[in-house]
């Protein structure tokens, strides 16, 4: 259980560091993340984690695809290079810069009610499946629930390359973090740790190295 634990950490390290320069190999270690990471879960009656991790295998496809969309879009609208301005700011090539979607007010209004509706039907979808005898107590289910409807959002907003997604991260990251610590998961915390501290710095490269496309 330890080493599947600190192969979780090893590989979100690496993943989180790939998000930050949003490189779409990414992706494809997020895939071993996330099974590894189901695993974890699984074990430790946390099924809403378990259930996120599922999400989050089936949405690297789905990234990956649409990041090497918005690639090709992003070097065909760039300058051949950097002017001086960009050089001289320390920003990275306009071949490397990041690229983003702009966030509309529909799509905050809809992830806040998936966040409200999501949170509570989850926890009542797991207290049903405890007393019908087919999974176990979840020893916190409100806390698991509203970091994996969070972090759902989050995921999507990273799909999309909105810089806000940074902020949730935050958010349900701290919220993992203190999920984990409480089941004395402790490999899994310092990842957590490692991916709240991440997503601070992963705001400012995106806000001071980002261009919409």
């Amino acid at each position: 259980m330890d080493m599947m634990e600190i192969f979780t950490l090893v590989t979100g390290v690496i993943y989180i560091i790939l998000e930050i320069r949003q490189k779409n190999l990414m992706w494809l270690v997020g895939v071993l993340t996330s099974v590894a990471a189901m695993w974890v879960f699984f074990r430790q009656g946390l099924y809403a984690s378990f259930a996120l991790n599922t999400y989050y295998l089936v949405t690297s496809f789905i990234g990956l695809w649409q990041w090497s969309r918005d690639k090709k879009r992003l070097v065909a609208e760039v300058a051949p290079a950097a002017g001086p301005s960009d050089e001289e700011a320390g920003a990275l090539p306009e071949g490397d810069r990041i690229h983003l979607n702009r966030l509309t007010v529909k799509t905050v209004a809809v992830s806040a009610v998936v966040m409200v509706l999501g949170t509570f039907g989850l926890v009542e979808l797991m207290q049903w499946l405890n007393s019908a005898g087919i999974l176990q107590e979840n020893p916190m289910s409100y806390l698991d629930s509203a970091a994996t409807i969070l972090s759902a959002i989050a995921t999507w907003w990273l799909v999309r390359s909105y810089i806000q997604q940074w902020w949730l991260w935050i958010v349900a990251d701290l919220m993992s973090t203190i999920l984990c610590a409480s089941q004395g998961m402790w490999w899994v915390t310092a990842l957590y740790a490692a991916y709240t501290l991440s997503a601070v710095y992963g705001w400012a490269h995106w806000h001071r190295n980002g261009k919409y496309i």
